[in-house]
């Protein structure tokens, strides 16, 4: 299903200028760096608008009722979470990942959080040495 999607979000960038197959085929860091730019900065954007279906401001009247955090429009949080996909798959195709890119990568990089889970991950200590193994 995840291929499903990087197809049609690869046709849909196609559309506005952006083509991840031609980049995927022949790999160019600036074409790369633009368009990952662009997709951060709507990437961005998408974050603030999900934040905004809750009531975040330690200011605003809700807040001051005890209602801060309070996710007060779960449809419009979906649909932005949903954008966030958009997004997120193309920052993917931005960096020449496909789908099975992706899942390997999620694989490998799931071991590794489980193993700082199991060895008592400390943000003091962190290195990102075990990432280097990722490919």
């Amino acid at each position: 299903m995840l291929k499903e999607l990087f197809e049609k979000q690869a046709e849909l960038n196609k559309r506005i200028g952006f083509d991840p197959d031609a980049l995927r085929e022949n790999f160019d860091p600036q074409i790369s760096g633009i368009w990952l730019n662009n997709y951060l900065a709507a990437m961005s954007n998408e974050l603030e608008e999900l934040r905004d279906c809750t009531f975040w401001k330690h200011w605003c009247k809700e807040a001051k009722e005890g209602k801060r955090f309070l996710l007060h429009d779960l449809q419009n949080a979906r649909v932005e979470v949903t954008d966030m996909l958009f997004f997120w798959i193309s920052l993917a195709q931005c960096l020449g990942l496909d789908a099975e890119d992706v899942v390997r990568l999620y694989e490998q990089k799931c071991k590794v959080n489980h193993n700082r889970q199991d060895n008592g991950y400390s943000m003091a200590e962190k290195t990102e040495d075990d990432n280097k193994n990722i490919k």
